[in-house]
């Protein structure tokens, strides 16, 4: 049997979410990528999309076709019969190159300030450190990363920072974030990666799923540039040290 839900929300008249706890947490996330996967393979007519997040899964339905009670049973049915994942198997376990060098690493500086840390240092702690794809947000192939090191924990600013480079891997609010298109954000931007993180060219466009692992491999700017033109032809730059090929 899977965790209970904590709590079930409507999120309007065709949405229903799930929810199974309230902080960012790997065996939260684990029942929430469960629950996906288990609807995935007993899918109900009338289920449009499915979307995971940190701590709970959004269900969009279409109600002329299902009902909200017909669903939630479902679900419940599902939850009843799951068996609780492991939180700490990850997927997939990938290698993501990434400059920390300015100025590709633009805020690297500002943020080692905030931190009492130099920019070296601060580089070598993110790099060194081992993260969990949680989800994907805000922009297509935003991949929230759950794992940052506590000495590198820094706030959001207090106001958005201009557009961020495609590729910017970003901190802030106690988490780490891979960019992937130019957008206003309050986060910093410690590195660059030349991965493209979302491509329509590419199947899946998303190059994670949630629940893999990942770590930044540290490259200098000549490498980010050999590598950003292999990336331009199409070509998946960073690797995976487990769980097959993309």
């Amino acid at each position: 049997m899977l965790h209970p839900a904590s709590r079930w929300l409507d999120a309007g008249e065709a949405a229903l979410v799930v929810e199974f706890g309230d902080s960012v947490d790997p065996a939260i996330n684990a029942l929430v990528l469960a629950l996906d996967a288990a609807l995935g393979a007993a899918p109900l007519e009338g289920i449009v999309e499915t979307v995971p997040t940190y701590r709970s899964l959004m269900i969009h339905y279409e109600p002329l076709a299902l009902s909200r009670a017909a669903l939630v049973a479902h679900l419940r049915a599902l939850l009843q019969a799951g068996e609780t994942p492991a939180a700490s198997a990850p997927g997939r376990r990938w290698v993501v190159p990434c400059c920390y060098e300015p100025p590709l690493a633009e805020d690297v500086e500002a943020a080692g300030e905030a931190l009492a840390l130099a920019p070296e240092r601060l580089a070598a702690l993110h790099a060194g450190a081992l993260y969990r794809a949680y989800m994907y947000g805000f922009a297509p192939g935003w991949c929230y990363l759950g794992g940052l090191p506590a000495a590198l924990a820094l706030p959001r600013r207090a106001a958005p920072r201009g557009p961020t480079p495609r590729g910017a891997v970003l901190i802030g609010g106690g988490l780490s974030l891979i960019g992937a298109a130019p957008m206003p954000t309050g986060w910093y931007v410690i590195g660059r990666t030349p991965e493209r993180m979302f491509a329509l060219d590419r199947d899946p466009p998303f190059l994670f799923d949630p629940g893999d692992a990942i770590r930044f491999e540290p490259i200098d700017r000549a490498a980010f540039a050999r590598l950003e033109e292999s990336a331009g032809r199409g070509e998946i730059v960073s690797r995976l040290e487990s769980g097959g090929v993309p």
